[in-house]
């Protein structure tokens, strides 16, 4: 699995944002060790992008 620069580039919302979201899902599955890293040759990032672009995992900013 590559990492989704076509759901990237269509991407309409705020970018900084969903990147965030990523960056953090992809720490989650490292710390897990998510069975579904070793499906995906062990990239993480390239995982937790896709997770976020497709909604598989939701994700909020929170107001401090």
């Amino acid at each position: 699995m590559i990492f989704p620069l076509e759901q990237l580039i269509e991407f309409s919302g705020n970018v900084y944002e969903i990147t965030c979201a990523a960056v953090r899902r992809a720490y989650q599955l490292s710390m897990v060790r998510d069975p579904e890293i070793a499906e995906n040759d062990g990239k993480v990032v390239s995982l937790a992008a896709r997770q976020v672009f497709t909604n598989q995992v939701e994700y909020k900013i929170e107001e401090q």
